[in-house]
């Protein structure tokens, strides 16, 4: 359902938009954000000097470090009068980042998130499940404010508390789902173990992110809720969810809010653009953010973007699912490789659950990677007692052939029974890194 003329804009009457935009957003932060200003101070640059969407090529880029390193509120371009809101980043790269929103950014956030619900199949009279957590994380609340203003019945019950989620399933009859790719999962397994048929669930589209995931687990979760799983994508440092959208009639890209963003894609070591396409990083500007807007933020996420008419109709850029961050790249080996590459590759296996940890170790002066995979509960239990040990061992040899083939590494697998693997209730940890003392990246 397109709810919004500009989905459709031409190309040119979108980049009419987005400068007019670019140009009120770079007069703002140029007058009210000093760190902005010394930027374009030291490239020689004036807010006037940019006339068309091309020319913000001639712009500083913003990086995470330069948020971090600057006080709570040093980078907001209002006054603390006007901000109405604070949230923050989840912290799992690192310290937490600090945002603002006014009221005219928590209306247009409600306008983008309505939006991006409504191109993953949400209508007005349906009901929608809000699994995201509420709190300094954007997601619930994102997710939340974005149901209401479709005119969905939204049920703000956050994550966690894997019972009541199914209970309310059942009683409450939601026709979409959001929440972590994962938790979504354990939900249904959960379901399954209590003897529930997730297929007979009123649920037709799940709209999942704030993690990495796969094409094959998109499968997986498809087949067993009987769905529509669509990816969405955000950024608390440049708004929150909604940032793009992934269709349910195509899931061929995630559309982008262009209207509100200007999206580019560069390569991280050379800093210049790739053409549509190419994998590279996604930077993102704000063209409506008043608190904290960004000009050019490196997001760290490897993506690439396409441009034209969806079969959707819309006409926005769409950018794939992303393959992961530049600073959760392993290299094994002098090989790189991202967990969702792991993921996707594990998934093809039947004898495997969707669920899997990757342990880093340095040991003799080298590093070292451990896979921990789990095996299929069914066709374990149904394996004759005397072979199981056998079985296990098959199943690790054939996944370390698996990883050889497609991801190009060779690492040591161990096959966990099932159960063993802890179950998250918000975003998957995948990588434990035990060089760094245990602590997961």
């Amino acid at each position: 359902m397109i709810i919004h003329e500009v989905e459709t804009y031409s190309e040119n009457e979108m980049k009419a938009l987005q400068l007019t935009r670019l140009q009120e957003t770079l007069k703002r932060v140029y007058g009210n954000v000093p760190f902005y200003h010394s930027k374009f101070d030291e490239l020689g640059l004036k807010p006037e000097d940019i006339k068309t969407v091309e020319d913000i090529s001639k712009l500083p880029f913003t990086v995470k470090a330069d948020l971090r390193n600057s006080k709570p509120f040093e980078l907001f371009a209002t006054s603390m009068k006007e901000v109405v809101r604070i949230h923050a980043s989840s912290g799992t790269s690192g310290t937490p980042t600090i945002v603002g929103y006014t009221e005219g950014d928590i209306n247009n956030w409600a306008d983008i998130v309505a939006r991006a619900i409504a191109i993953a199949g949400g209508e007005a009279d349906g009901v929608f499940q809000n699994a995201y957590g509420y709190g300094l994380f954007t997601g619930g609340l994102g997710l939340h404010y974005g149901g209401e203003r479709l005119g969905m019945a939204t049920i703000p019950i956050s994550g966690g508390n894997t019972t009541r989620q199914i209970n309310i399933i059942e009683e409450c009859k939601p026709t979409v789902i959001a929440g972590t790719p994962s938790y979504i999962l354990r939900i249904a397994e959960e379901m399954e173990s209590m003897g529930k048929d997730p297929l007979e669930s009123s649920l037709k589209f799940g709209i999942f992110g704030a993690e990495p995931w796969s094409e094959e687990l998109r499968k997986v979760l498809e087949s067993k809720l009987g769905i529509k799983a669509c990816d969405i994508y955000g950024l608390s440092e440049v708004m929150g969810p909604g940032i793009a959208m992934e269709c349910h009639e195509a899931q061929d890209g995630l559309h982008i809010a262009e209207d509100h963003f200007i999206v580019e894609v560069i390569n991280p070591d050379t800093l210049q653009p790739v053409p549509d396409g190419e994998e590279g990083e996604l930077v993102f500007t704000s063209l409506t953010k008043e608190a904290s807007p960004v000009i050019r933020y490196r997001t760290g996420d490897i993506a690439s973007i396409t441009r034209g008419t969806c079969s959707c109709g819309r006409t926005t850029a769409r950018m794939s699912r992303v393959k992961g961050r530049i600073d959760d790249m392993l290299i094994i080996r002098g090989v790189n490789v991202f967990p969702s590459e792991i993921e996707e590759c594990l998934l093809r296996n039947e004898d495997l659950v969707p669920h899997y940890q990757v342990h880093l170790y340095h040991e003799d002066a080298m590093d070292h990677v451990e896979l921990h995979v789990e095996i299929n509960e069914q066709i374990y239990r149904n394996c004759n007692d005397d072979l199981k040990n056998d079985y296990i061992k098959t199943v690790a040899k054939n996944v370390r052939h698996d990883m050889k083939n497609y991801c190009l590494v060779t690492m040591k697998v161990n096959v966990l029974a099932p159960g063993s693997i802890p179950r998250s209730e918000g975003k998957a940890i995948r990588i434990i890194d035990h060089r760094k003392k245990g602590l997961p990246v």
